[in-house]
């Protein structure tokens, strides 16, 4: 423990289970000081195990929100300054839902009413949360938002489907918000593109051991694992990264810069 984030306040979207990223990262940050919210959809919340982690994060409240609903948004930031007693320092953005890779829908064949909700649940959403915390004025001056993003956003994963296009979409409104909440503000909004990560979500995703396992062989420190990315996320949400806005920033072990690692050579030629 370093107490990176003493004093600081936050609200960590997406905990589920023991799985989550998410999960790991309220129990990183409250390990470093932080005082916690926890949010989740509701059916999020009767289906995972969030009651745990409040316990383990000092009784921290678990406010439903809907991240397509702009009253839940809304209800969330007001619940959460009054809990605080003030304004906020820090968010994580951890929610990822395609109803088309549920369905088994190939990327080819989507439905198109299925995207535009794995569109606004996966990506817009964060534009919801930035936009209902600036109209609430809610994060305070050099407030950090970091949202989990994947390397498909940029290279074809056949089977990651249509959440290729809403990590797409959620790195560029990264950018674009970032400009103006650093204007307004000196808040730094950035994504963090993390390895392959054996979560809940993560583990629906057809050909997701393949992908774990190349991933591991094209990475010459290997995968980067949940508890990794949840000290890479304290790291943003502190001090120590106050210059930093508007970046997608690979936590991948270094997969994202390497051509081709021996590994995989004598995979192939075996």
């Amino acid at each position: 423990m370093y107490n990176l984030l003493k004093g600081k306040k936050g609200i960590i979207f997406g905990a589920l289970n023991e799985q989550s990223i998410a999960w790991k990262t309220a129990q990183a940050c409250y390990r470093e000081g932080a005082q916690l919210v926890l949010t989740n959809a509701p059916i999020a919340l009767r289906m995972g195990e969030i009651n745990k982690l409040s316990a383990e994060c000092g009784n921290a409240p678990v406010i439903p929100a809907d991240v397509v609903n702009m009253d839940d948004l809304k209800k969330l930031f007001e619940e959460s300054m009054k809990h605080f007693g003030g304004g906020i320092d820090f968010i994580l953005h951890s929610i990822g839902m395609s109803l088309n890779v549920r369905k088994g829908k190939a990327y080819t064949e989507i439905d198109y009413n299925f995207n535009q909700k794995t569109l606004d649940i996966s990506a817009m959403s964060l534009h919801r949360v930035l936009r209902t915390a600036w109209d609430l004025d809610a994060l305070n001056e050099g407030a950090s938002v970091v949202a989990l993003t994947y390397i498909a956003a940029q290279r074809v994963f056949p089977d990651y489907n249509e959440m290729a296009d809403a990590k797409a979409l959620l790195e560029s409104v990264t950018r674009s918000f970032g400009y103006y909440y650093g204007i307004k503000k000196k808040v730094r909004v950035n994504t963090i593109s993390q390895s392959p990560t054996k979560t809940t979500a993560g583990s629906g995703v057809k050909g997701f051991d393949g992908f774990m396992a190349y991933a591991e062989k094209m990475s010459p420190l290997g995968n980067a694992s949940g508890e990794d990315c949840a000290n890479y996320c304290t790291l943003l949400f502190s001090d120590y990264a106050k210059m930093v806005t508007m970046q997608n920033l690979f936590h991948d072990g270094g997969f994202s810069f390497t051509g081709v690692t021996q590994q995989v050579i004598d995979q192939m030629e075996k």
